[in-house]
C-alpha cells in the first residue's frame, strides 16, 4: 500500500447530509487511497504513519472536501497569473466560470475585437478562437485550481452578429447553435447568459429557449434581464426557458437589488419553490454580501451598448444624449443611489485617487451631478470602470442562503496579493467568499448546520454541474481536501483593503498535493481543466 500522505485524527465532513467522523484519510497519488473511521482503526494507526511519506495531524481540525465555487470569472486572470491565491486561501479547489454569458470562448469577430484591450492589459500574448484552442493554451500555464467552465450565449451571439441590436436571421441562429454544440464538445458544461450585457440584453427568450434545447442534458445559468425592478418578470422568463427547453435552470447571485424592491423575496422563493415542485429541476447561488460589483456602465440603459464600445462611447461624448440619460437617471435616483456606487476598478492611473471613493463624493469634490462625474471617468477611461454597488438587504441575504437549493458563488476572478491581478479595490468576495460564509453565516449566526453548510459548498455544486468524484470524501474520489479551524476561521478581506488572507484554513490538497501547507502558499499549481463528460 503506497501511501503518499496520511492525514490523521481529523474531523471529517464529507460534503454528503452524513454526521462527522473522526478518521484517518491516505492518499495515493490524485486519489483517497481509503478512509479508516476512529472505530474501525484497531491499532492500523501507527503500522499506517510508518508507510506514509507526509503525515497531517489534523487532530482539532475539520477535514471537508474542497469547496466549489459556483460563480467564478477567472476565465481570464488565469491565464495573465495560474495561481489564484485568492481562491487557495478561501479552500477553493474548483471553480465554475464562464458566467454571465461571458467566457473565454468562442471569440471570432466582433466578440474577439471587444476583448483585445482586456487581453492586453493583462499581458495576455496567445490568441485562440475555440475552446480547444483555449484549453490548449490554460493547460500549459499550469494552473492552481480545478478549471470548468461553461459557454457564454455572450460570446456566441457577438461572433456571430455582433453587438447590434438587430434581430437574429434563422440562419444566423443555426450557427449560434452549431457554435454552442462545438464549444460542448470541446468540454463546456453548460450554456451561460448575462441578460444585462451586450449583446444579451438584445435577446428574445425564444433565442434563449432555441440554444437551450442544444444541451439540454447540461445546465442553464443566468444573469437574469433584472434583479430590481423587473425582477419577477425576468424569473418568469428564466422558468419559461427551463419549461420550453427541458434543461436545468440555474439562477446566478439570486438577489433583490433596490431598497424599494426587498418585499419581492418571498414571492421570488415562492415561485423558485413552486418550479421545483413541477419538477424543473431549479438551482441558484449567492455570494455572503449585501454589495454587488460589475461594470459601472451597466446602470445605463440598454439601447447606448447597441454597436459596441466604439458607438457607446459616441454616445457618451453626444451633449444631448447625454442630457437624455441624465435627466432619466437623476429623476428615478435619490442622492443615497449615488452615496451607495464605489469606484473599484479603473483602467489608468490618473484617477486612481478615486478608487474606494462613492460617485456622490467625487461629485461633490468636482462641484458636478454625479451623472456628469459617471460620464466623465467612462470616457476617461475608455469604459474600463469597475464598481461596487452597495443595494440589497441582509436579511433578504440570508433568506437566500438558507435555500435548500442555493449554493455559494464569490462571483470573482481568481487574483493574487501581486502581480497583473493586484490592482484597484476589488470586491472582498475575491478573498472572503467561503470563509465568510461558514464563519459568520453557519457558525456565528447558525442559519444552518454546519453539515448543510459544507454539503452547499462541496457536494451539492458537484452534482449540479457534473462535475464527478469531488465534492465528496471517499475513498476513490479526487483528494480535494481542505483542513481548517471552524472556531477561527474568518474573512479578513474589506472593502478599504480586499487583499487579505482569510484566518483558519491550514491545509488545502489539490488532485493529492498541498498547494497551502501549515497556512502558507506552497506554489504548487496541481489544477486540471475538467470537462464534461457528454
Amino acid at each position: 500500500m503506497k501511501i503518499d500522505l496520511l492525514i490523521k485524527n481529523g474531523l471529517v465532513f464529507d460534503g454528503t447530509f452524513s454526521e462527522p467522523f473522526e478518521a484517518n484519510i491516505g492518499i495515493s497519488e490524485d486519489k483517497i487511497l481509503f478512509i479508516d473511521k476512529r472505530s474501525k482503526m484497531k491499532g492500523r494507526e501507527y503500522a499506517l504513519s510508518k508507510k506514509a511519506a507526509e503525515i497531517i495531524d489534523a487532530k482539532g481540525l475539520s477535514v471537508a472536501p474542497g469547496f466549489i465555487d459556483t460563480h467564478a470569472h477567472s476565465d481570464f486572470t488565469l491565464l495573465a497569473d495560474p495561481r489564484a491565491e485568492g481562491k487557495i486561501c478561501q479552500g477553493i479547489t474548483t471553480e465554475i466560470n464562464g458566467n454571465c454569458g461571458i467566457s473565454a470562448s468562442p471569440l471570432y469577430n466582433d466578440a474577439l475585437k471587444q476583448r483585445e484591450e482586456d487581453l492586453k492589459e493583462l499581458g495576455i500574448n496567445e490568441r485562440w478562437s475555440t475552446l480547444k484552442e483555449y484549453f490548449n493554451i490554460l493547460e500549459k500555464k499550469k494552473i492552481a485550481v480545478n478549471f470548468a467552465t461553461l459557454v457564454g450565449h455572450g460570446n456566441i451571439k457577438a461572433s456571430v452578429k455582433g453587438y447590434e441590436k438587430k434581430d437574429l436571421t434563422n440562419s444566423e441562429l443555426r450557427k449560434m447553435c452549431y457554435l454552442l454544440r462545438d464549444s460542448i464538445k470541446d468540454g463546456a458544461i453548460g450554456l451561460s447568459t448575462g441578460l444585462i450585457y451586450p449583446p444579451g440584453i438584445y435577446s428574445k427568450t425564444d433565442e434563449l429557449i432555441e440554444m437551450a434545447k442544444s444541451c439540454r442534458d447540461l445546465i442553464y445559468t443566468t444573469h437574469m434581464r433584472s434583479e430590481g425592478e423587473r425582477l419577477i418578470e425576468s424569473l418568469k422568463e428564466t422558468i419559461e426557458i427551463g419549461e420550453k427547453s427541458g434543461i436545468k435552470i440555474h439562477i446566478s447571485h439570486i438577489k433583490t437589488n433596490g431598497e424599494e424592491n426587498w418585499h419581492k423575496v418571498e414571492e421570488v422563493i415562492s415561485m423558485m419553490e413552486k418550479t421545483r415542485e413541477k419538477g424543473i429541476t431549479l438551482t441558484c447561488d449567492r455570494y455572503p454580501y449585501t454589495a454587488s460589483s460589475t461594470d459601472l456602465d451597466s446602470i445605463l440603459p440598454p439601447w447606448i451598448f447597441s454597436g459596441g464600445k466604439e458607438k457607446e462611447l459616441e454616445r457618451l461624448k453626444n451633449i444631448n444624449i447625454r442630457n437624455k440619460i441624465k435627466n432619466h437617471l437623476l429623476k428615478n435616483r435619490t442622492k443615497s443611489y449615488w452615496e451607495n456606487i464605489f469606484i473599484s476598478y479603473l483602467h489608468t492611473d490618473r484617477n486612481k485617487w478615486m478608487l474606494g471613493e462613492s460617485l456622490y463624493k467625487i461629485s461633490q469634490l468636482k462641484n458636478k451631478d454625479p451623472v456628469d462625474i459617471m460620464f466623465d471617468i467612462l470616457i476617461e477611461e475608455n469604459l474600463g470602470v469597475g464598481a461596487i454597488f452597495s443595494s440589497m438587504s441582509e436579511h433578504n441575504l440570508k433568506r437566500f442562503l438558507t435555500l435548500k437549493y442555493c449554493m455559494i458563488g464569490s462571483d470573482s476572478s481568481a487574483r493574487c496579493f501581486s502581480g497583473p491581478t493586484h490592482r484597484g479595490k476589488p470586491h472582498p468576495r475575491a478573498f472572503g467568499s467561503f470563509p465568510r460564509f461558514l464563519g459568520k453565516y453557519v457558525r456565528d449566526e447558525s442559519l444552518m448546520s454546519i453539515i448543510e453548510g459544507i454539503h452547499k459548498i462541496t457536494m451539492l455544486p458537484a452534482i449540479t454541474f457534473g462535475i464527478r468524484k469531488r465534492g465528496v470524501i471517499k475513498e476513490g474520489a479526487f483528494a480535494d481536501i481542505v483542513i481548517f479551524n471552524l472556531e477561527k476561521l474568518n474573512d479578513k478581506a474589506t472593502f478599504e483593503n480586499p487583499f487579505l488572507k482569510p484566518e483558519g484554513i491550514y491545509y488545502v490538497l489539490l488532485n493529492g498535493l498541498p498547494s497551502l501547507w501549515e497556512g502558507e502558499i506552497t506554489g504548487i499549481r496541481a489544477g486540471r481543466i475538467l470537462r464534461n463528460r457528454k
